[in-house]
């Protein structure tokens, strides 16, 4: 059931196969191991998993893992009401594997994430949502999402909503289209009330080194909020008028994955709280607050395997404290 504070987050799920064969490429890896996967379905599962109500807009193949995938977040409270089921497309999934270099060995199927049409949104849902997140790696390549993207986007700024935007840039996903990426990123931020992004993806869309400088870069394309993440040094955040650097906490990292992701749940979650969370971005003392909790969850989604499973509990980041 959707209530007044939540949290709408329109994009990919997908599977992600990760080459349990340590050292190996994807020709010669057998193992596989099967996880549920796409940025706005981990910041959904971070913001349920932490009290908050998250909704999930996309769209999966009306197959095994596309199921799969709908089960997971229904075990987890995310409301499905917005998952769509393709009879055409399958399931998106994604192959990884780890190579002894170090580097990844990627293979990306594209199916029905792409495919999420304005038939399949629910008007009132989106209208009535407290905060409408935009979080998909995979939302801007080609495809009618990518429409679907930007103009929901756009109406839900002239309706005056508060909007959050992560680029999530995927190298492996733009190889040779990058400035095309930016393009689209550029005009994403102009909606846009709350920015997350990494160190490199600020220098990629804006082409300048200096985050300050990077970050007032984005004010002025409109972002009112932004927060720059830089993993263990904790996250550099702005609201166009103070810049400070929010520290997280110490901890021994075994995965990143989807430490990102869990970060904007934490600060969402918090953010729908508000009467008028619009309002919370110009209170520099309740946003560094708020940033500090929202690095303790990132940081201890790094201390455990998998990027849904990682994510901690309220009662975790309570613990933590003590």
């Amino acid at each position: 059931m959707q209530t007044h504070s939540t949290i709408v987050c329109i994009g990919e799920l997908l599977i992600d196969f990760f080459c349990t064969d340590t050292g190996n490429d994807l020709i010669k890896g057998m193992k596989f191991e099967k996880q549920p996967g796409g940025a706005p379905a981990n910041v959904c599962a971070s913001i349920v998993k932490l009290g908050g109500h998250a909704m999930i807009c996309g769209k999966v193949g009306n197959d095994p893992f596309g199921h799969f995938l709908k089960n997971t977040l229904e075990e987890l409270k995310v409301d499905t009401s917005m998952l769509v089921f393709d009879d055409t497309n399958p399931t998106t999934l994604a192959f990884v594997a780890l190579q002894e270099n170090g580097e990844r060995d990627f293979v990306f199927n594209r199916g029905a994430d792409a495919f999420l049409t304005e038939e399949d949104l629910v008007k009132g849902k989106i209208d009535s949502a407290r905060i409408l997140h935009f979080g998909s790696a995979t939302a801007l390549l080609n495809g009618p999402i990518q429409t679907i993207y930007l103009n929901t986007m756009k109406e839900a700024k002239f309706a005056d909503q508060f909007i959050s935007f992560d680029p999530n840039f995927r190298t492996d996903l733009w190889k040779g289209n990058e400035q095309e990426f930016v393009a689209l990123a550029k005009r994403a931020i102009t909606f846009s009330d709350f920015v997350k992004v990494s160190e490199e993806e600020l220098q990629l869309i804006t082409g300048i080194k200096d985050t300050a400088e990077g970050v007032q870069a984005f004010h002025r394309d409109g972002a009112k909020f932004v927060a720059v993440t830089l993993g263990s040094r904790g996250t550099f955040i702005s609201n166009g008028m103070t810049q400070e650097t929010i520290p997280s906490i110490k901890v021994k990292a075994i995965d990143t994955t989807g430490a990102g992701d869990a970060f904007v749940g934490a600060m969402l979650y918090q953010l729908a709280k508000e009467k008028v969370p619009k309002r919370v971005l110009e209170n520099v003392e309740q946003i560094r607050e708020i940033t500090l909790f929202s690095n303790k969850v990132a940081a201890l989604t790094c201390t455990n395997v998998g990027s849904i499973a990682a994510i901690p509990t309220l009662d975790d980041v309570k613990f933590q404290k003590k």
